[in-house]
């Protein structure tokens, strides 16, 4: 389509960025018609990324959420178009580039006309809400996964969720405290014959075959022999105290269950053909069809029904802006070929046909402002200050000092251990993964910190980063190693591990904070006579601190 005013003209070629006949197609339009100016999707670091001239990134920029966020979207768009131009034999973004070079060669200039792709993506995930963060999270899942796999980690999630209300509330339902050691016991057995299985035959077989042995094996026994016949109860309540014991057992059955739950639900999705998407079915359709306005109007209207404010950044408001250059190129009197992708097509004629429905330009720049309210800042402040006051007020209602400091041991070392050995198991050095145990604590009582902050921190110190990792990535994902062996390869990639390792560390600490308070805390307040007495004591030493102020003040 063309765009002509008595200024200049617009020609938009819409393309697909892992077609070939893209690529033929906008090398022939720029020649035959030699624009005064060659305009491309680009922005500046997609230039320069497209022409190979990368800079290795911030490394500090790196901890920041928004930075991840960038990335992490960036290396799952170049997965995708890697899969695709390898079905379709074309490197992905080969039109863009193909564009330059022809521009260069019959000496036309080149307008890089997108926003600057940290501005999108700032944009992009500060403008969805929680609902379609979980949903876009999930559709990627589900994309990158089977059914089986999906439903795994889901159930995963609903164990560790059951296991604190089993610890809690499970004795309303028959959960006894020798059911818990029963539990307890049979699973440690199995942790136990799986360790000894696997390090005895990782001597003389493969890893998979080892694994899938020594799981069995553990499983196996562990049933059997701990859950049937209890050989192991006497063992563990000898040497392990009873609420170790509890809290083991309780969690033990959170996972099970959760676990069988997603098991199930991931092969009913499987028979319902709710699997993962296989890139190998792109040779069903050619590529041609990506630049079909039908399709592409199709995916856009899916995009939209799954994330509506997410689209609104990425699509519309970029549809907007690329419009606003090219009517600003179209009114210097230039003539421009546009090599838009398919997407963008449709909304950028809209715009140029009727340039006054473009909303403001400053509309579109710069970042997002967060709300009025720092709310995340306000409630990290205020949960802060609750665990200070709880510990002050306990004091003022004479609990012992002794017991509070047994408290906040038990605080510090249980964030401290999953945090620091979260850390390491992702492949921080110990400095980093004990700087990260160190803070975990203090991070646990404030949601503004993370441990991985620091632990991040610390390992840049000796870890390069350097954003070319992402085809490494690429291949990890699309092989078929197994877990050592992709562990292995996540640590030779500088950048991947950082960002494994401070993700890590954040989980480990985040499961610590509910471990405690769903086990250990309902322990601890049963020492002073339960969640009420505690109540109580509370209030006591809130009294006796407002008299204290009282009579100072009336003293003076």
């Amino acid at each position: 389509m063309s765009e002509r005013t008595e200024n200049g003209t617009i020609r938009i070629v819409g393309t697909a960025h892992v077609s070939a006949d893209s690529v033929r197609e906008v090398e022939s339009v720029i020649r035959d018609e030699h624009p005064d100016v060659v305009a491309v999707e680009l922005d500046e670091d997609r230039y320069r990324r497209l022409t190979g001239d990368t800079d290795d990134p911030d490394p500090e920029a790196l901890l920041e959420s928004t930075t991840s966020v960038r990335l992490i979207l960036h290396w799952v768009l170049s997965y995708v178009q890697a899969q695709l131009g390898d079905q379709f034999d074309i490197e992905p973004g080969s039109e863009l580039l193909k564009a330059v070079e022809t521009a260069d060669e019959i000496g036309t200039d080149i307008a890089l006309v997108d926003r600057d792709i940290r501005v999108t993506v700032q944009r992009f995930w500060s403008q969805m809400t929680i609902r379609e963060k979980l949903r876009l999270a999930g559709g990627l899942l589900l994309g990158f996964a089977d059914a089986r796999t999906v439903g795994l980690v889901f159930g995963l999630f609903i164990g560790i969720t059951l296991g604190p209300i089993v610890g809690l509330f499970g004795g309303n339902f028959g959960v006894t405290d020798p059911l818990l050691t029963r539990v307890a016991a049979s699973g440690l057995l199995a942790l136990a014959v799986g360790t000894v299985l696997y390090t005895a035959g990782k001597v003389i077989f493969d890893h998979r075959t080892v694994m899938t042995a020594s799981l069995t094996g553990g499983v196996s026994i562990g049933l059997l022999a701990g859950a049937g016949l209890g050989v192991a109860d006497g063992t563990v309540t000898a040497y392990l105290p009873p609420m170790l014991l509890h809290g083991i057992g309780s969690l033990l059955i959170g996972l099970s269950a959760g676990l069988v739950v997603g098991v199930l639900g991931g092969l009913v999705a499987e028979r319902l053909g709710l699997s993962g998407i296989d890139i190998d079915e792109a040779d069903e359709f050619v590529a041609e069809d990506l630049t079909d306005a039908d399709v592409v109007q199709t995916m856009l209207t899916e995009f939209r029904e799954l994330c509506p404010n997410g689209a609104r950044a990425l699509i519309d408001e970029r549809d907007a802006y690329i419009a606003h250059q090219l009517v600003a190129l179209r009114d210097s009197g230039l003539d421009v070929v546009a090599v838009l992708g398919a997407g963008h097509r449709g909304g950028v004629e809209q715009y140029l046909s009727n340039p006054a429905t473009l909303p403001p330009h400053e509309t579109l720049v710069g970042t997002s402002r967060g709300p009025a309210v720092p709310v995340k800042k306000i409630a990290g402040a205020l949960i802060s200050v609750a665990f200070v006051a709880s510990f002050v007020l306990l004091a003022m209602a004479g609990v012992d000092d002794a017991y509070l400091l047994e408290v906040f041991v038990a605080w510090f070392l249980v964030n401290g251990v999953f945090a620091a050995g979260m850390a390491y198991l992702a492949g921080a050095c110990w400095t980093a993964a004990l700087t990260g145990g160190a803070v975990a604590w203090l991070t646990s009582v404030n949601p503004v910190l993370a441990p991985g902050w620091f632990v991040g921190y610390v390992e840049l110190r000796r870890t390069p980063v350097d954003v070319t990792d992402f085809d490494a990535l690429n291949e990890l994902v699309s092989g078929n190693d197994g877990l050592s062996d992709i562990r292995s390869k996540v640590a030779s990639v500088p950048l991947l591990r950082l960002l494994a390792i401070v993700a890590l560390t954040n989980v480990g600490s985040i499961v610590a904070s509910v471990l405690f308070v769903a086990y250990l805390l309902p322990l601890f307040a049963g020492d002073l006579g339960g969640v009420d007495a505690v109540s109580r004591l509370l209030f006591e030493g809130l009294r006796n601190g407002a008299d204290i102020l009282w009579r100072s003040l009336t003293s003076a």
